[in-house]
């Protein structure tokens, strides 16, 4: 499946590919070997999909990037040596920003018997390819925002393209309504950013001496928090667990993990199960030399779909939290925090 045209005068330049399921981590590399061998600049989107920028290579393959036809045949090729080399059957989608080869092999996913697994979109047919699809095939919209979306009729990616932004906004809340409206209208400016497989993340505190003091430990672990939550947003990460590692004077240690509810790299629900950890290692008289916090089974944040939230205050802390990030990107990571932290600091 193409969008209409055949040829123009641009086409994809970014590769999403997908696989149908979960695989072992060992397998997943593989497929990423695959990838660097058709491009250099290769972003992992673990546990089950990747991004390639093809920008550099259509050349390289002998492919002319304003030919659709090349290019869909480009992906035809890589799906067959993964099966033959791997095992593994790739859906891909190929389009000129992230979304929109991200929704393409979704597509490729969900109408593999008429689409052979491959969907190309040119940049010049974006807009009529998205119109007609369900608004729940566009990249970063979840089942709840579409169930709101079909509430008021918009039912289709056209519809929702066709509303003012502001509009979308009310609907599904700022952020993922203003992502929500972009994308339907094929803007998405991010670049394909090359990454490795990072399996987990970890942050770590140690006491200059031994405490017992519940407020020092509960303030350190607030920091490791928010030093843990910062670290996967610059990564674009999202966590589906969390180990917590108590250290003790006597030698010992105690490590206790659990799962998000749902997964997440932001301070709030990060701060939620950390304190529920904090709380189920039940502590009394043990004296504590150190303290660590671990994000495990980690997922590209962009695969986490946007949940709507009627709770304003949860808004206003994910605008306080966007703030902050900016402001530690100018200015240092050590400029801004709680204020429980800064006491203690003090």
């Amino acid at each position: 499946m193409t969008s209409s045209g055949g040829t123009g005068t641009g086409t994809g330049c970014v590769m999403h590919v997908r696989c149908p399921e979960r695989l072992p981590e060992a397998v997943y590399r593989q497929v990423l070997e695959l990838l660097g061998d058709l491009s250099p600049v290769v972003q992992a989107s673990p546990p089950s999909a990747a991004l390639v920028d093809l920008r550099g290579a259509l050349r390289c393959h002998g492919v002319d990037a304003g030919r659709i036809e090349e290019v869909r045949r480009l992906g035809e090729v890589l799906r067959i040596r993964s099966i033959s080399r791997l095992g593994v059957d790739l859906r891909i989608g190929i389009g000129p920003t992230i979304a929109v080869a991200a929704t393409a092999s979704g597509q490729a996913a969900r109408e593999e018997a008429a689409t052979g697994g491959v969907v190309a979109v040119e940049a010049d047919g974006v807009a009529e390819w998205l119109a007609p699809l369900p608004v729940e095939a566009l990249h970063g919209v979840g089942r709840r925002q579409a169930s709101a979306l079909r509430e008021y009729g918009v039912d289709r990616v056209g519809l929702l393209a066709g509303l003012p932004p502001a509009t979308v906004q009310r609907l599904l809340g700022g952020t993922a309504g203003r992502a929500a409206s972009e994308r339907a209208r094929g803007i998405d400016p991010r670049p394909v950013v090359p990454r490795a497989l990072p399996a987990s993340a970890t942050v770590s505190h140690s006491f200059p001496r031994q405490t017992l003091d519940g407020a020092e430990v509960r303030a350190a672990l607030l920091d490791l928090v928010v030093r843990l939550g910062l670290l996967l947003r610059r990564r674009g990460q999202a966590a589906r667990g969390l180990r917590l590692t108590l250290r003790f004077a006597a030698g010992g240690a105690w490590e206790k993990t659990r799962r998000l509810p749902e997964p997440s790299g932001h301070d709030d629900d990060l701060r939620a199960l950390a304190y529920q950890l904090m709380d189920a290692a039940g502590l009394q008289r043990g004296r504590l030399t150190g303290i660590g916090l671990r994000a495990e089974d980690l997922l590209d944040a962009e695969q986490v779909a946007r949940q709507i939230s009627l709770d304003e205050a949860r808004e206003a802390r994910l605008a306080a939290e966007e703030a902050a990030d900016d402001i530690r990107d100018r200015f240092g990571p050590a400029v801004i925090g709680p204020a429980a932290v800064y006491r203690r600091a003090s």
